[in-house]
């Protein structure tokens, strides 16, 4: 979420008098500003197991001072919650309470802060409380009086003015091209002013200048980010659109969305909606997979995977924070390809009467509320195996911008593939292997299948001690084989049939 939507949505709870304002967010500090900002005309008052009691604006013959002043040091949260409201001292005041949540486990905290939300609601205590914390925990006995917000992140803009900022402060760095600069700032959405200042300053460190090599450096902190946080997983961005043999329908249009997702500031102000994400669906082995990473690579972003493995826990509420957890630090990190392998495993079971059901039904419509409305740079990769496994709800239109099949590969996509898989292996064995022939007798392989035969033959090769790979190792490989047709026959003609008959668009021209 940017500032201004932020501030817009933190000023229109505090105007309905919302009883509680849960701010979920690491940069305390970022987010005091902006409530003293949007706070107007209103005594903003402060309580942290630190300093206690503060006062941080306060109004004065009708102007608005912005203050730092401590009220009571000594005072606990309990003595403040049950003093501050029975004396009223609370009325009319903006009460910030940061790091709460190891207090909401405490019975007689949540029973005095119901008191408060209580008498809010009846109109007889004029406040709002607001909690910053970075871990969200909401008892079930305060659940309705609270509205969940997350994370403000730096605008395009305001990144912009931190690098011009260092950029004015070292001179001998020179300046910065404006396309430069408005691609190192997309890279640097989702961190924080001081993550951003000190990538700076490792950069001209270590490179004594900022350029697009500072890019990986932010990559890197991003990868930091990511793997503390310990729910979604950072892959290695090692496949290229290069490495995929075919799908071509595919590959031209993630390069039409590569070029808006590198220029989306300019493709938004032209108009352009911002890309939500493709689903790729298909037989095993035939390049879903690849494609997600390969992705990653084409747009120059991280690559992330949802699992939902890592997602579900074993308390109540807990698999539902994680989801939420884990869409905010995607956001976070935007821009950045999210990648949902297997979709229909992940949702599986949604619509059932058991508990585990009825937990995975609440990710799926989180999910599918996020999918609908995310306005980041979040560009969601999902594969699938299983068509008719899909929750119908997440092939309707405005979920994906677009959902391709792939199929087998033909004659000439899987010339590409053995040329690709040989190349990479044993280059200067590639003109004297007669591909026309490898081709002839793969009918039916799927593009892993001939990897696999592909791998075989050089292993056989290097042990009857040959100099090269000739075309006989690859073609006993293949006679060794089964192919993904000969082990699911007919079922790959029904998943094709269903795939056309949803009007799904094939990867392959």
């Amino acid at each position: 979420m940017d500032r201004n939507m932020f501030k817009e949505k933190l000023h229109n709870y505090i105007d309905a008098k919302v009883p509680i304002i849960y701010i979920e967010s690491f940069d305390d500090h970022r987010i005091e500003d902006i409530l003293l900002e949007v706070t107007e005309r209103r005594i903003v008052v402060e309580w942290n197991e630190m300093d206690g009691y503060l006062c941080r604006k306060k109004i004065e013959a009708g102007k608005e001072i912005k203050v730092w002043r401590e009220i009571n040091s000594h005072y606990t949260l309990e003595e403040l919650l049950e003093t501050g409201v029975r004396e009223e001292e609370l009325d009319r005041r903006i009460l910030i309470i940061k790091d709460i949540e190891s207090y909401l486990e405490n019975p007689r905290i949540i029973a005095l802060l119901k008191n408060a939300c209580l008498r809010i609601e009846a109109g007889r205590l004029d406040t709002t409380l607001i909690f910053v914390s970075p871990i969200v925990k909401i008892p079930k006995e305060l659940e309705k009086y609270v509205t969940l917000l997350q994370e403000v992140y730096l605008s395009t803009d305001e990144i912009k003015t931190v690098i011009l900022e260092f950029l004015q402060e070292y001179s001998s760095l020179g300046e910065m091209s404006e396309e430069l600069l408005e691609e190192i700032a997309i890279a640097f959405k989702g961190l924080s002013q001081l993550e951003v200042e000190t990538i700076l300053a490792l950069a001209f460190s270590s490179m004594g200048k900022v350029n697009r090599d500072t890019i990986n450096l932010i990559i890197e902190q991003k990868q930091q980010i990511i793997q503390k946080a310990g729910i979604l997983e950072m892959i290695p961005m090692k496949e290229s659109m290069e490495d995929i043999g075919g799908l071509e329908n595919l590959k031209e249009w993630m390069q039409k969305k590569a070029k808006i997702m590198k220029n989306i500031e300019k493709a938004m102000e032209y108009g352009v909606e911002l890309p939500k994400g493709v689903l790729v669906a298909g037989v095993p082995g035939c390049g879903k997979s690849l494609s997600a990473k390969a992705s990653a690579k084409l747009l120059d972003v991280p690559l992330l995977k949802l699992d939902m493995g890592r997602i579900m826990g074993k308390y109540v509420g807990e698999s539902e924070s994680n989801m939420r957890h884990a869409i905010a630090l995607a956001e976070a990190i935007a821009p950045c390809v999210l990648w949902v392998d297997e979709l229909e495993k992940a949702f599986a079971g949604i619509g059932g009467d058991s508990g585990g059901a009825e937990v995975t039904t609440r990710l799926f419509g989180q999910f599918l509320t996020w999918m609908q409305e995310k306005s980041s740079a979040v560009f969601v990769v999902a594969t699938a195996n299983r068509i008719k496994q899909i929750p119908p709800e997440l092939l309707r239109k405005g979920r994906f911008d677009e959902i391709f099949y792939v199929k087998l590969p033909s004659s000439e996509e899987r010339k590409k593939i053995f040329e690709i898989h040989i190349k990479k292996r044993r280059k200067d064995d590639l003109e004297s292997i007669d591909i026309a022939k490898l081709v002839d007798k793969t009918s039916g392989y799927s593009g892993a299948d001939i990897e696999g035969v592909v791998k075989e033959g050089i292993a056989s090769a290097f042990v009857q001690e040959a100099s090269k790979v000739t075309t006989k190792h690859i073609l006993d490989a293949i006679k060794n084989t089964h192919s993904l047709k000969e082990i699911m026959g007919n079922e790959l003609d029904e998943i094709e049939a269903q795939y056309k008959e949803r009007k799904f668009k094939s990867a392959s021209k």
